[in-house]
């Protein structure tokens, strides 16, 4: 079995990716209420700031910083993604996922990467933004509904 060594710096800034178990699927995008209710429940229970977030059909970014004296991501997004599975279909199951109680609906393990300064911050809400547009789904960032990017454009910390 893997063992991952992962950063345990409170109060850190972190860029996350998070992918559905079955690429090309559209379950994020089609059940976008169903995660915003998980995370909007779970930042009541163990609180963190989004920074930036946008939500794809198969995958997450998102940037968050937490509190100080809290370095637990690791846990809310176990939360996040426990949330949201118990409310969908199971994915394909395998004998591993059946042996866990898994759902198969969440790739296990997640990307992350700790924000180093200003550039590297700046980097990743970027990254955060235009991913639709990579994709292909847009044109522009703001043209995608399932982003932050419209918080930051009202508030001036976007130029559209």
């Amino acid at each position: 079995m893997s063992s991952y060594t992962r950063p345990r710096a409170a109060g850190a800034t972190i860029f996350f990716t998070v992918n559905l178990a079955e690429r090309g699927s559209a379950l994020l995008t089609e059940k976008v209420d169903l995660l915003r209710a998980a995370v909007l429940q779970t930042k009541e229970e163990r609180p963190f700031h989004i920074e930036a977030w946008v939500v794809l059909p198969d995958h997450i970014h998102a940037v968050w910083t937490l509190p100080s004296g809290d370095h637990d991501f690791s846990t809310r997004w176990g939360v996040i993604k426990a949330r949201f599975s118990r409310q969908v279909p199971k994915g394909s199951q395998r004998a591993s996922h059946i042996l866990r109680r898994e759902r198969a609906v969440w790739q296990r393990r997640f990307w992350e990467h700790h924000i180093r300064g200003p550039e590297d911050y700046a980097q990743a809400v970027r990254y955060c933004y235009m991913n639709p547009v990579k994709h292909g789904y847009v044109e522009a960032p703001q043209d995608w509904a399932f982003s932050t990017v419209h918080r930051d454009i009202r508030a001036g910390r976007w130029v559209a």
